[in-house]
């Protein structure tokens, strides 16, 4: 099985980890890598916002794969959009990762300890719109790069401290660069955050038998359920959108946000239940009710900062 793979080294990481757990699951099955070079790679003198469009991190994979080239690729969740070119699903989700941000900083800053008007570097909408709501003195800097590159322009002293996904330090094994974990309730994740997803044909069925034993339950249907909160606001990757749910139980539980890019407004919503797509669209349904409407579509410049 060949499987498309991004260059950085997380990506990497994550394939690699998919590829151990497939043959660990099917002794005598031969795997193999493809590296593929995606637009948000190749672009990084421009903030994510500013790139626009959907499949930065994607759209390249999903070719290699509808050609036949490739029979599967692995992303992070978070980076791939809500509708995806048809003949492709997603075959697979494994356990979760971490889902929470975490701040590096060369200081060992906190958010509480952070100076008044420091320098944190971040390229999401949702990073900075949640770090503005709890402090608004502090100026928001672009910031792209694999993660290790953020991590080092971090450690250098290039910001006071950054914002990235904790899962993909863990993975790297850079957590002692973390000075903060943020906790779900100052900081709520991109829907899909930590959660990996195995792309491929749909009408692959060799590919979905092999995938079917890495497939966790609970992790799809959180993840669907925040994919379907995502999917009732019209949103994308970049919007400042957040979401969060936990499966237990036979219940999954609920947590939504919508911010202005200015964190100066911040709509919440929850709720519980059985079905992932119901419960995200009932979550997206509260948003609206509070305006989150409003908050998503008026402000193309806002977009751009």
């Amino acid at each position: 099985m060949i499987i498309a793979t991004r260059p950085s080294s997380l990506a990497r990481w994550q394939t690699h980890w998919v590829i151990k757990a497939l043959v660990n699951a099917w002794p005598g099955l031969v795997c193999h890598e493809k590296i593929i070079l995606t637009q948000g790679d190749r672009v990084l003198d421009r903030s994510l916002p500013e790139i626009g469009g959907k499949g930065l991190f994607t759209q390249e994979l999903e070719a290699e794969i509808l050609s036949g080239r490739v029979q599967a690729a692995v992303h992070s969740l978070k980076d791939l959009p809500i509708d995806f070119p048809i003949g492709l699903t997603i075959g697979a989700i494994p356990a979760r990762g971490e889902a929470r941000d975490v701040l590096v900083s060369c200081q060992g800053y906190t958010l509480d300890s952070l100076p008044e008007r420091a320098r944190v570097g971040t390229s999401s909408l949702r990073r900075a719109a949640q770090l503005l709501a709890a402090r608004q003195d502090l100026e928001m800097i672009s910031l792209r790069g694999n993660v290790d590159t953020r991590v080092r322009k971090a450690l250098q002293g290039e910001y006071d401290a950054i914002l990235v996904a904790g899962a993909g330090l863990l993975r790297l094994g850079l957590e002692d660069a973390i000075s903060q974990w943020l906790p779900l309730d100052l900081m709520l994740p991109a829907p899909g955050q930590g959660a990996l997803a195995v792309q491929c044909r749909r009408d692959d069925e060799r590919v979905l038998e092999y995938l079917a034993p890495i497939e966790d339950d609970a992790s799809r249907r959180s993840v669907e359920a925040e994919r379907a909160f995502l999917a009732a606001l019209g949103g994308g990757c970049s919007l400042p959108i957040a979401a969060h749910a936990a499966y237990s139980g036979g219940q999954i539980e609920l947590r939504g946000l919508v911010a202005s890019p200015d964190g100066k407004k911040v709509i919440h919503c929850q709720g519980q239940g059985l079905d992932p797509i119901q419960l995200g669209q009932e979550c997206a349904c509260q948003a609206f009710d509070q305006g989150a409407e409003e908050l998503l579509h008026p402000h193309p410049t806002a977009l751009r900062l």
